[in-house]
């Protein structure tokens, strides 16, 4: 039997819905639920920064984070129409755009991707990528931003795809297993898991990608990675929503530009520091000048992005892609 309070509720959510179909007013336009690949992981660190800070509520959005462990995940859900925002690497934009899904970044949360493949220190005679041939290399998942970054640094040190292998391990405690059971021999991954990997001394760094000078090395350019990315057609049909969003992302940048390490760190939830806060504000410390200050797209990264896809995705080799398309600074350039 339904109680009264469970049919009155369910009698008003019927009646709002009709009447919200009669206006053709979206549901909760200050309601958004934003997917976050990892929300743990310090590339991500304005997404829970910005709960944690209040930027949000300031801004009158109710949003909702949701965790998803790869990025890939993160935009499957979004287009399914699951989530209204991704958290997660620009590369994606660029990708799907070659398959007909037009996505773009509405706020750029980094310039450099955090990234660092490590090779697990039972194979010291692994020195150099090209050395990986044959191995099992750790990812987040299959079609994520790390399996990018992986095929492209093997391709370019050539060895061609299908001469190693990538295995979805997520990151932190699934990856450090996967490497402590030798399931992978190198992998890419971010912090908290880097510190941690390389405190025990179970893992060495082999490609570094946390600065961008170390980005530029490796990858040619500035590399733009994690930012908030959303819907072409949904950003155009809910612009007030996403100046707000913009708002609070950029508020959140400014904040991790102007404070310490230890100073963000008292803003992040306790668990996100794997047990070893120092190590946490550490990384915090010598990473966040990753990010970028006000949120803009840094000049010719998209550039770099796209070469680096055609350098090994067949999805992206020899087409055109709109790169003005993939991006905006609209909104961040509108922040007061």
């Amino acid at each position: 039997m339904t109680s009264k309070p469970l049919a009155h509720a369910a009698l008003t959510a019927v009646a709002l819905a009709a009447t919200l179909l009669s206006t053709g007013t979206a549901l909760a336009a200050d309601k958004v639920s934003i997917m976050v690949g990892g929300y743990e992981k310090q590339i991500y660190l304005p997404a829970k920064l910005a709960e944690g800070l209040g930027y949000f509520k300031a801004e009158g959005l109710e949003v909702e984070l949701l965790n998803e462990a790869a990025g890939v995940d993160a935009e499957n859900e979004m287009l399914a129409g699951a989530v209204q925002g991704v958290v997660g690497f620009y590369d994606h934009c660029v990708d799907l755009q070659t398959k007909g899904k037009y996505v773009e970044s509405i706020v750029q949360f980094s310039q450099a991707p955090g990234e660092v493949e490590l090779v697990s220190t039972k194979h010291p005679e692994i020195k150099s990528m090209a050395d990986l041939r044959g191995k099992s290399l750790g990812v987040t998942g299959l079609g994520s931003s790390t399996n990018f970054l992986t095929q492209y640094l093997m391709v370019k040190s050539g060895v061609p795809l299908g001469e190693f292998s990538t295995l979805p391990v997520g990151a932190g405690t699934t990856f450090i297993a996967a490497m402590q059971q030798d399931k992978i021999q190198a992998g890419m991954t971010t912090e908290p898991t880097i510190s941690r990997l390389l405190k025990t001394g179970e893992a060495r760094v082999l490609i570094d990608m946390r600065s961008i000078d170390q980005t530029k090395q490796a990858l040619g350019g500035t590399y733009p990675a994690a930012s908030l990315y959303m819907s072409t057609d949904w950003v155009q049909k809910n612009k007030p929503v996403v100046q707000k969003l913009a708002n609070a992302f950029v508020k959140t940048l400014k904040f991790i530009a102007t404070h310490s390490g230890a100073e963000i760190a008292e803003k992040m939830p306790k668990d996100f520091y794997a047990g070893d806060k120092e190590s946490y504000v550490k990384a915090l410390d010598a990473g966040k000048g990753m990010f970028t200050p006000d949120g803009v797209m840094p000049a010719g990264g998209p550039e770099t992005v796209l070469a680096v896809l055609s350098g090994f995705s067949k999805n992206v080799k020899g087409k055109t892609v709109d790169l003005s398309k993939t991006y905006t600074t609209e909104f961040v350039k509108s922040v007061k």
